[in-house]
């Protein structure tokens, strides 16, 4: 059975679900990936933390460019950079904004991270869909 025939039914689940589950498991491949080359390898943390973000990026872009964004056709370079252009911003905003709250807010850090990764996530899933995995022109 072919990969596109798999991943059938789970096109048909909400695109909401689909991008948070696909984000779900971008997220575990970047602490699985970090904690193997930290632990495992002994690669340094900050080393770790970009390999990690780059083969995380893959899972995501994989994922969505298959089952979040599917019908769009979107898929190839141009949606590949452009993707990573919005990973790459949401990962810079997640940071800034992250150290912005634990700064200002009188919550508890968790709290704070919480609320964070609900806004870029926001974030992300609107310049996915609006940008970087807009459909192809003429489909």
């Amino acid at each position: 059975m072919s990969a596109a025939r798999c991943l059938r039914p789970l096109q048909q689940w909400p695109q909401g679900v689909l991008f948070v589950l696909v984000g779900g498991a971008a997220a575990a491949t970047h602490l699985l990936a970090m904690a193997f080359w930290v632990a495992l390898v002994g690669m340094a943390p900050l080393v770790a933390n970009g390999l990690a973000f780059l083969l995380a990026f893959w899972v995501s872009y994989w994922g969505h460019a298959r089952l979040t964004f599917a019908p769009t056709g979107a898929r190839g370079a141009r949606t590949v950079l452009r993707y990573f252009l919005v990973a790459g911003l949401s990962f810079a905003a997640n940071e800034l904004l992250y150290a912005l709250a634990l700064r200002w807010l009188p919550w508890h850090y968790l709290a704070s991270l919480l609320l964070v990764l609900l806004l870029v996530a926001v974030g992300t899933f609107a310049l996915s869909k609006l940008w970087a995995f807009r459909p192809v022109e003429g489909r």
